[in-house]
Parts: C-alpha cells; sequence; structure tokens
C-alpha cells in the first residue's frame, strides 16, 4: 500500500504540473471566469485544491496552514497559486516518504470544517480520499479548459506510468 501512495503521490504532482501548464495560456480574465464547475472558474477550482490540501496534511501530521472554510482565496495570481501548488506537492511527497503501514493503518481523527464533531478512521483512507479529490477537481478543470476551446488535457494515470511515471511499473 505504502508504495501504491508513493505512486499517487509523484502522479497527482505531474497531473497538477499539466493543468497549471495548461492554465499558464489562459487570461487573466479567463483563470477568474465562472465556468459553471462547483468552484466557478478555473481559479476557484486550483484554489479549493490547494486548500484542501493544506487541511490534509494539517489533520494528517499537524503542521502548516489550516484555512477555516473550502472556499478561503489562498492566492489571486496564477503565479503565486502555482507556485505554493508546487510547494505543497512537494510537502505531500516528503510526507508519504516517512509512512510506513503501521501508521498507514493507524487512526486519524480531525474535525470537518463543514460540520462539527470528532471523525475518526484509518488514515489510509483519508489519504485515498486526498487523492481522489484531486481526481474529482481536475476533471472540473478538464471541463473548463475544454469549454474555453482549449486542448484536452491527458491526466490519464496509464499516461503517466507510460511515460514521467514509468519507474513504477517495475515491482
Amino acid at each position: 500500500m505504502l508504495r501504491h501512495f508513493r505512486m499517487l503521490a509523484d502522479y497527482n504532482r505531474w497531473a497538477n504540473a499539466q493543468v497549471y501548464d495548461a492554465a499558464a495560456d489562459l487570461s487573466d480574465a479567463e483563470f477568474h471566469e465562472d465556468r459553471g464547475a462547483f468552484f466557478g472558474s478555473l481559479h476557484g477550482t486550483l484554489n479549493h485544491l490547494l486548500v484542501t490540501d493544506r487541511l490534509w496534511m494539517h489533520r494528517f501530521n499537524g503542521t502548516g496552514e489550516a484555512p477555516a472554510a473550502l472556499g478561503v482565496v489562498l492566492h489571486e495570481d496564477l503565479a503565486e497559486l502555482r507556485a505554493a501548488r508546487k510547494a505543497e506537492d512537494r510537502r505531500i511527497t516528503d510526507w508519504i516518504e516517512t509512512l510506513d503501514d503501521a501508521a498507514l493503518a493507524a487512526d486519524v481523527t480531525y474535525t470537518s470544517v463543514l460540520r462539527p464533531g470528532a471523525i475518526t478512521h484509518p488514515l489510509h483512507l483519508a489519504v485515498a480520499h486526498m487523492f481522489n479529490h484531486h481526481t474529482h477537481h481536475r476533471g472540473q478543470c478538464h471541463m473548463i479548459l475544454t469549454s474555453m476551446g482549449k486542448p484536452s488535457l491527458v491526466l490519464d494515470l496509464l499516461h503517466f506510468l507510460r511515460g514521467e511515471g514509468q519507474h513504477w511499473m517495475t515491482t
């Protein structure tokens, strides 16, 4: 399971970079334009992913910023948001490297920003959710970009594994 999460952290970093590369071709108005996604714009969606990663990482290891709400705007500017995303992806990858099977099997307890009360479950379930959450919202980013007439992004895990992530194909 640990190797799988390390691979997902690497894939997550790569896929996020693909989305940010595509966003670099947008005007500021296009980047902030409400396109009907859950968080409105590409900016809103990418910002949300950074907010939730900071929340999860704070829950997991007690460090870093823990935004008080899911809609908190961390950075308006694409370049600043991208730099923060790169740093957070490195933080996630570095943290995953510190884990072992016992840590993944142990319980994590946290409070959701959406409802009061402690939530407890094995850490591996929360880590899986964090990566799955990215896939969900990157799909929304893809929809936003293609609705603007931008090229379709190839974000499939197997595409990554046949290219930059080829080293994960060995056992």
